[in-house]
């Protein structure tokens, strides 16, 4: 633990021109006379390490000197290029390793390069969840992700929601962990089962997961990314199952893709006929289901007239005459 520590303060200190002791503290999670006596040790070990006295002091390397010390670990190359997304770094347990990556390198650069990582922090940050809805990071994140990292089988234990009235069960899989996914602040695993086809889990389900001693062999032809776009789009066509009848105005054509999402509004917009005489146009619209129906166009308000189904035009009937009453 020491020697990990005396390396990341010679890092550090070869990063930057000097550092006081606070700062140095603050960066190793130390106290000041830890510092104090961890600057000892590397100044006897010969490394040159020279303590400047005073308020303004602190410790900085002299003679140019530069470690060896730099060249990147597996893990420490992997999680770098993770390095723009904090807190998904944080959730799987990679934090400590991406610093460790992000050091050496800035201990590698040329002093007039040394600043770049800063510059790149301070310009460009990725905050993943959706505005109001901070779903807490699963509690087996980790240890997915190191199964992830290593292409070791899994065991997991997984609650998988009930259908058609069905309870909630609880079923086990073997699985070969292929890659994570987090999308609007949900984690989700893409692995192959032992069919050998590829499914997609949410991890805040698994209740247990036990790595196995065996690695599987990865197949060089599949794509994550591309996996998880043909899969999202599958996903996301699967659950519209009901279509609404509905007249827009100008304005709630405009506004249908921040209702009922991007993807059914266009598709309902380009196979629409002509507006109207009073401008509008009338479209068939792909929905999950009534109630959802019901929740996303009632946003558009007076902009939208529910034709059919028949019971959804009832509804928005009696919600707009409720409407009407609360402001007579």
């Amino acid at each position: 633990m020491r020697a990990a520590r005396l390396i990341k303060m010679v890092l550090l200190l070869q990063s930057r021109p000097s550092m006081t002791a606070a700062e140095l503290a603050r960066e190793l999670e130390v106290s000041e006379r830890t510092v104090t006596r961890d600057a000892q040790a590397l100044s006897e070990a010969g490394v040159p390490v020279y303590a400047d006295r005073g308020r303004t002091g602190g410790y900085r390397l002299i003679g140019g000197y530069r470690t060896r010390l730099t060249g990147l670990a597996r893990g420490e190359a992997e999680a770098l290029f993770l390095s723009g997304v904090p807190g998904a770094l944080r959730e799987m347990g990679l934090q400590d390793t991406a610093s460790a990556a992000r050091l050496k390198v800035s201990a590698a650069l040329l002093p007039s390069m040394q600043s770049a990582s800063r510059t790149a922090a301070q310009r460009f940050h990725l905050d993943a969840p959706g505005w109001f809805h901070e779903p807490p990071p699963p509690e087996l994140l980790p240890a997915v992700a190191d199964a992830v990292w290593d292409d070791r089988r899994i065991t997991a234990r997984y609650r998988r929601p009930g259908s058609g009235g069905e309870v909630e069960r609880e079923v086990e899989r073997d699985l070969e962990p292929y890659g994570l996914v987090l999308k609007a602040g949900i984690w989700y695993l893409c692995a192959r089962v032992e069919s050998g086809t590829y499914r997609v889990y949410r991890i805040d389900r698994f209740t247990d997961v036990t790595a196995g001693e065996t690695r599987f062999e990865r197949d060089p032809e599949f794509g994550l990314p591309e996996f998880w776009e043909e899969r999202a789009e599958q996903f996301a066509r699967a659950i519209l199952r009901t279509a609404v009848v509905v007249r827009l105005s100008g304005a709630g054509a405009r506004q249908l893709r921040h209702a009922v999402g991007r993807a059914p509004a266009e598709e309902a917009l380009d196979a629409a006929g002509p507006p109207d005489g009073e401008g509008r146009v009338t479209v068939t619209v792909a929905v999950e289901s009534e109630d959802v129906a019901y929740t996303q166009l009632l946003t558009l308000g007076p902009e939208v007239e529910v034709l059919e189904p028949t019971g959804l035009r009832t509804r928005f009937t009696e919600a707009a005459t409720r409407t009407a009453r609360l402001y007579e």
